[in-house]
């Protein structure tokens, strides 16, 4: 049975995808709502969302998965932090490490879109070449993609072109 309070946190969880949990009881709760962090998909505020983790630590988990460096597991993890395993342990139950075969049609590399070189863009297929020297100019002038929302709207991207592009592209 839940107290208020743990009703309010337990809402925010489940509707703000990245809150950031405050404690182990927030992590539990998440466990409970089926929330996951696939360490070979995460992203910096994905990783962030663990108490405790600085964004030093998490930039250097994404770039090296960026790097097709997979985690198959939380000693990967720790070692890849310098940490000792046992620091990680109450992360467990939240963390998925599931297998992407880069070189399968069925699990496409993703480029990262506000570090990519334009020639790195223009390998996404069905993005033209114009539209990739327009993604560049437009991540100049404005910064950096925000998610896929903030790169249709500020592209004007049609619906069709969104939902192929969102399959290789991350941010």
């Amino acid at each position: 049975m839940f107290k208020l309070p743990q009703i309010g946190i337990r809402r925010k969880i489940a509707n703000d995808p990245y809150y950031r949990f405050q404690s182990l009881a927030e992590i539990a709760i998440a466990i409970e709502l089926g929330i996951k962090i696939d360490v070979n998909q995460a992203t910096v505020d994905d990783w962030l969302r663990l108490p405790g983790f600085s964004i030093h630590q998490a930039r250097s988990l994404v770039e090296l998965v960026s790097m097709g460096i997979q985690l198959v597991c939380l000693e990967d993890v720790a070692a890849a932090l310098n940490l000792p395993l046992v620091r990680l342990l109450p992360y467990e139950n939240i963390l998925s490490f599931a297998y992407y075969d880069r070189l399968s049609p069925l699990s496409p590399e993703k480029i990262r879109l506000n570090t990519a070189t334009e020639e790195e863009i223009s390998t996404i297929p069905g993005l033209k070449a114009d539209l990739a020297h327009f993604i560049l100019e437009d991540r100049r002038i404005n910064g950096k993609y925000i998610n896929i929302v903030d790169f249709q709207r500020r592209l004007n991207l049609d619906r069709d072109l969104t939902s192929q592009l969102m399959h290789y592209i991350q941010f």
